[in-house]
């Protein structure tokens, strides 16, 4: 962890190493004028500010930020934000009167009731109320220094920020009581302070004052409202004055100076501002009339008449780019360098028409407009050229191959020697006629295109017209270019190329256009010929013809101009701006003529000016310089000396929106459950074309490669889930320098409290539980299952053996007891045949019974009658004595009953009723049957009765009693037994419900108690 916070502290020690060395690399080039340097301007009328611009700083992280009247902005070069409204609640005062970012990082600010130091968004306040801070300076070991102005009895203008405590000075220590305005520190280490009628220097232990001439008389003076250090040690002092005076003074060798300069006419500059930016170029801001630049002997202006917001200036400040701000009574304005540079009236040309230009060899430059010749040579722009013009509209130059200037001016072509112009004129003494175009040849002949009717091609010789060519004899061109070999190329009106070689013409047609004509030509020293027109480029090479267009990567199809570069590099002035392909990508085309090129493309945020094709519309100087003629003005590019931005544009993530809810970018954020629409809003810091400054940004956890976003400033999403993710963004400048350790953030979306992981637990493990569950009743359902087949099968041996023993097995009992009595008398026939007749019926019965049985596995085993008849006939077959008196009765209507359930009641009844004649040794047995809501059987006999107990013991192989109790218990019936030595009497009562048939849902109710009773699957079936 120590290692990675030390590698992140020496990153950024590196990065901001580099940053403050480029701020000292790139500035504004001193040889423009401000009118050529990139402006912009953001106005308090447009809504950018609530009040006056008062000053100008840039932090270390590379915010700019603005103090105004009405509150502090932070300027990311696209927006504006303005300090939060919990921030400006804790300051002294919204008033901001200084501004200064510290090497730290902080941000220190003046207002006029004390200084607050902001530390990572955090305030504290020094001097709360108690003074006007002016100036506040960071002194070379990092101390902080203000300097207030005087209010009620506070005579201590000079404080020092020691910890989080002020100490200030005064007169004690050479510091006087007087209201004090500039502060700055000069490379010995000595504080300069301006005031209303001193500029001190003082350092702990010395002080020295200076008092102007204008500040001893004291009238109509404001005081030293602006000082500056200049780079060889000397101190620009500025003075407020209401009066004439001296205004702005140059301390040199302790002594002030006024500094004069022609361009000023002895005007007095009332100077608020001052600063040396690092070309030497001092900057002035004067109370009324708006901004000077001096460099050396040389003084430009510029004021609201060439587009600044206010004359009033207040502060000037240059960033780590370069660029000047300038802080106005009316908004902020911005100073860049522009790649390419505009000539127009404000830079001295006569008129803003420019129709043609030439570079002549010793770097003079001729620059024909509507109305005269200017010249821009090493001493400025001149128009003492267009007094000997005779005429107006210069529309087409050359330089010829002694140095002479031919110049097509109206519809006459004139050469220029000897301070003056002499015309050349047809064989018949008319005037050529309008100069479209002008080449000399390698025999030193002068070829001109002149316009019609008819339009003409002329060979002039020793200055003399010695050819014409009328149309149609030439076809009708616009450009004329010389072949390095031998003879002249045209460009014709219609779009085509054409080439004349001794005495011959050759015509290279391309693709027709509207107004498709060839503008401009070059003819390359391998042979190949190139042509600008509205529809590309046309080219000719080796008998090859080829069109470059937008197919092959230009941003737009229409060419006003074409030219070589020292390095063999094209260059194409386009409607869409100023467009350079390299050689070698040149080469790729002749070879290719389907391929896309690579381009750098220069447009209005570069300074071009794309307007429409001219006579001579494009010219290289000497020094490598290209100049274009667009019809407006005249527009420069140094191809040698494009110093790009190579300063790293710092990169934030300002702001994160969920669901519509703004929070603060800090690493680990917490968003809530839920979170569906996410926007983050992220910057980079450069100043010099913030709109060219593009981005690319990645979202760790949800995006697979990086998403390029070219200049939005903002990532969407809308499809997060739950979990941790990380954004990164990068972002390049204008120049297409990237910053590839960029911004990250760490963030998470927190879950649901049903998208937990213990919640994610809880559902597994329930899911499990259920699973486990449902195969344990699954188990126990199979287990149920096999049982109930087993305990099926168990309950029909049971079943078998208790038919068996109350029917075949007691009528087979009865039969062993008939044929013993029969033995025992065997002696007596009659007794022994009616006992073998006996035995007979008997047997037959017992076979009769035994067929029962089999039958009552598949139905019931009594004939679907009447109960009361089947139990009348069963008292007929007596086992006992024929002298038993047997009493029958039936109370209540018959009913329709379940045959399983009315058999079992049968084989109870038919048991007890046997077991009466058999064992009871009674001589009446009584019978009821009765029917109500329940079915009730009470047999009863005058017997001698039994021990219960002793038969619940029933020995081996007797079943009788047990066997009832089941077949009781099966049908749910209740059986009770009570017996006595006065005879036995048994009560079977079953529930109606069970027994007797219904129809409808009541009757499914009772077949599924019945199915529940006796679980018979063989039995289920005669449920009908």
């Amino acid at each position: 962890m120590m290692n990675t916070e030390r590698m992140r502290v020496s990153r950024l020690g590196c990065f901001l190493l580099v940053l403050f060395l480029a701020s000292a690399v790139f500035a504004l080039n001193p040889d423009r004028h401000i009118s050529q340097y990139g402006h912009t301007a953001w106005r308090i009328q447009d809504g950018f500010f609530g009040g006056e611009v008062r000053t100008v700083t840039q932090t270390t992280d590379g915010y700019i930020w603005v103090g105004t009247e009405a509150g502090l902005f932070r300027f990311d070069g696209v927006r504006f934000v303005s300090l939060s409204s919990q921030e400006m609640e804790q300051m002294p005062s919204t008033s901001i009167t200084a501004l200064l970012g510290a090497r730290d990082g902080s941000l220190w600010l003046g207002t006029d009731a004390g200084l607050v130091h902001r530390v990572n968004q955090h305030l504290i306040t020094y001097l709360k109320g108690d003074g006007y801070i002016s100036s506040i300076l960071q002194d070379v070991n990092g101390e902080i220094w203000i300097v207030r102005d005087l209010i009620g009895n506070n005579l201590q203008p000079l404080c020092q920020v020691i910890g989080e405590g002020v100490r200030c000075y005064g007169h004690e220590d050479g510091v006087p009581a007087f209201f004090a305005g500039p502060l700055v520190q000069d490379a010995s280490s000595n504080l300069w302070i301006g005031g209303d009628t001193t500029l001190l220097k003082w350092r702990p232990g010395s002080s020295n004052a200076y008092r102007p001439k204008a500040l001893k008389s004291n009238a109509g003076i404001d005081g030293v409202e602006a000082l500056s250090v200049a780079a060889d040690g000397s101190l620009w002092v500025g003075i407020a004055l209401t009066g004439r005076g001296l205004g702005l003074q140059h301390l040199v060798d302790g002594g002030l100076k006024t500094f004069v300069a022609p361009m000023l006419n002895g005007e007095t500059l009332e100077v608020l501002a001052l600063l040396e930016d690092h070309q030497k170029n001092l900057w002035v801001g004067t109370s009324n009339q708006g901004i000077y630049r001096i460099h050396g002997a040389d003084v430009d202006h510029y004021r609201t008449t060439d587009g600044l917001s206010s004359d009033l200036v207040w502060k000037f400040y240059e960033d780590r780019e370069g660029s000047i701000w300038v802080a106005t009574a009316e908004g902020l304005d911005c100073f860049r360098d522009l790649r390419v540079s505009s000539f127009s009236t404000r830079e001295g040309l006569s008129a803003d028409a420019v129709e043609s230009v030439l570079a002549s060899r010793d770097g003079t430059i001729w620059i024909g407009d509507a109305s005269k010749l200017d010249v821009l040579g090493s001493g400025g722009m001149s128009s003492q050229f267009g007094k000997a013009l005779q005429g107006h509209q210069v529309t087409s130059m050359l330089e010829d191959h002694t140095g002479r200037l031919w110049a097509g001016i109206d519809n006459t072509l004139s050469i220029y020697q000897a301070g003056r112009f002499s015309q050349i004129k047809r064989q018949d003494g008319s005037p050529v006629g309008v100069v479209l175009g002008m080449t000399e040849d390698s025999e030193n002949n002068i070829w001109v295109e002149t316009k019609g009717p008819p339009g003409t091609l002329i060979r002039i010789q020793d200055q003399k017209v010695r050819e014409a060519f009328p149309a149609p004899q030439m076809p009708l061109a616009r450009k004329v270019a010389a072949d390095p070999h031998n003879g002249i190329w045209l460009g014709l009106l219609n779009g085509d190329l054409a080439r004349y070689r001794s005495g011959k013409t050759e015509i290279f047609p391309f693709t027709h256009h509207p107004d498709s004509r060839v503008d401009e030509l070059i003819a390359a020293s391998d042979g190949s010929i190139l042509g600008a027109t509205s529809f590309g480029v046309v080219g000719w090479k080796n008998g090859k013809r080829q069109i470059l267009t937008v197919r092959n990567g230009l941003p737009c199809d229409s060419i006003h101009a074409l030219i070589s570069d020292n390095q063999g590099d094209l260059w194409l002035y386009a409607q869409c701006g100023l467009i350079e392909i390299a050689n070698a990508e040149l080469q790729r085309w002749w070879e290719q003529p389907g391929s896309t090129l690579k381009l750098r493309v220069f447009d209005v945020s570069d300074g071009v000016q794309p307007g429409q094709g001219h006579f001579n519309a494009s010219a290289k100087s000497p020094d490598g310089r290209l100049w274009f003629a667009n019809g407006s003005v005249l527009q420069m590019i140094d191809p040698d000396h494009l110093a790009g931005n190579a300063v790293v544009p710092p990169v934030h993530i300002e702001t994160i929106v969920a669901d519509r809810k703004s929070y603060s970018p800090q690493d680990g954020l917490s968003l809530p459950p839920l979170t569906r629409d996410l926007e983050i809003d992220y910057t980079a810091l450069s100043f010099v074309v913030p709109q060219k400054a593009l981005f690319r940004y990645a979202l760790e956890g949800h995006d697979a490669d990086w998403r390029e976003a070219g200049t939005r400033r903002q990532a969407f999403y809308n499809d997060l889930h739950p979990g941790h993710y990380r954004f990164r963004v990068v972002a390049c400048n204008s120049d297409g320098l990237w910053n590839a350790v960029g911004a990250t953030l760490n963030f998470r979306v927190a879950p649901a409290w049903y998208q937990t992981n213990s919640c994610r637990f809880l559902s597994v493990f329930s899911a499990l539980f259920v699973a486990w569950f449902l195969y344990q009743l699954r188990l126990r359902q199979m287990a149920a299952a096999i049982s109930a087949r087993f305990d099926e099968r168990l309950a029909e041996r049971t079943r078998m053996a208790r038919e068996l023993h109350d029917t075949l097995l007691q009528t087979v009992q009865g039969s062993k007891l008939v044929a013993d009595h029969a033995l025992t008398q065997f002696s007596d026939p009659v007794r022994m045949h009616r006992a073998l007749e006996q035995l007979s019926e008997w047997l037959a019965q017992a076979t009769q019974e035994g067929r029962a049985a089999l039958n009552s596995l598949r139905a019931s085993t009594t004939p679907r009658d009447d109960l009361a008849d089947a139990l009348q006939r069963a008292t007929k077959n007596r086992f006992g004595p024929d002298a038993m008196e047997v009493t029958f009765s039936v109370i209540g209507d018959s009913r329709d009953m379940h045959p399983i359930v009315r058999d079992e009641v049968y084989g109870i009844a038919y048991e007890a009723i046997r077991n009466t004649c058999l064992h009871s040794a009674a001589t009446q047995m009584k019978i009821e049957l009765r029917y109500s809501q329940d079915l009730t059987v009470r047999i009863s006999d005058n017997g001698t009765g039994f021990d219960p107990a002793l038969a619940d013991k029933a020995k081996d192989q007797h079943f009788g009693l047990q066997g009832m109790r089941e077949r009781a218990a099966r049908i749910g019936a209740k059986l009770t037994l009570v017996t006595s030595a006065s005879g036995t009497e048994l009560k079977v009562i079953v529930p109606g419900g069970i027994i007797f048939r219904t129809s409808g849902p009541a009757r499914q109710r009772l077949f599924a108690k019945i199915r529940d009773l006796f679980r018979l699957k063989g039995e289920e079936s005669n449920l009908d």
